[in-house]
């Protein structure tokens, strides 16, 4: 039994793969962020228990710094970065929502 596929459904199933894509690229943005996000807070960590004189790195430059400067950079770099985390995971779940639904309305086609 061969089975017609109408052109709605087609465009369908074309934009229900776009979607897929759409996640595993978020997925994978989001990931490096998080990733990014467990350096700064392990920085913040060791600036805390450094001793010392710090430094921070401008460009090319390792240039001499206050700790205070430094975790009050460093707080700015996570804050910054939950909140694309955040964002992230909110489109995540929007995309996710709209291929579900996408998904039951193909399936539902391809059984009639």
């Amino acid at each position: 039994m061969t089975q017609k596929i109408n052109r709605e459904t087609e465009q369908n199933i074309a934009q229900l793969q776009l979607m897929e894509q759409n996640i595993t690229q978020l997925m994978m943005q989001r990931q490096a962020f998080q990733g990014q996000l467990l350096e700064i807070e392990n920085a913040i960590k060791e600036i805390g228990q450094a001793s010392g004189q710090s430094y921070k790195i401008i460009g090319n430059v390792m240039v001499a710094s206050s700790k205070e400067d430094l975790k009050k950079d460093l707080e700015e770099k996570k804050e910054m970065f939950e909140l694309r985390i955040k964002n992230y995971e909110k489109q995540e779940k929007t995309i996710k929502e709209k291929a579900e639904e996408l998904q039951a309305s193909v399936l539902k086609e391809l059984k009639k």
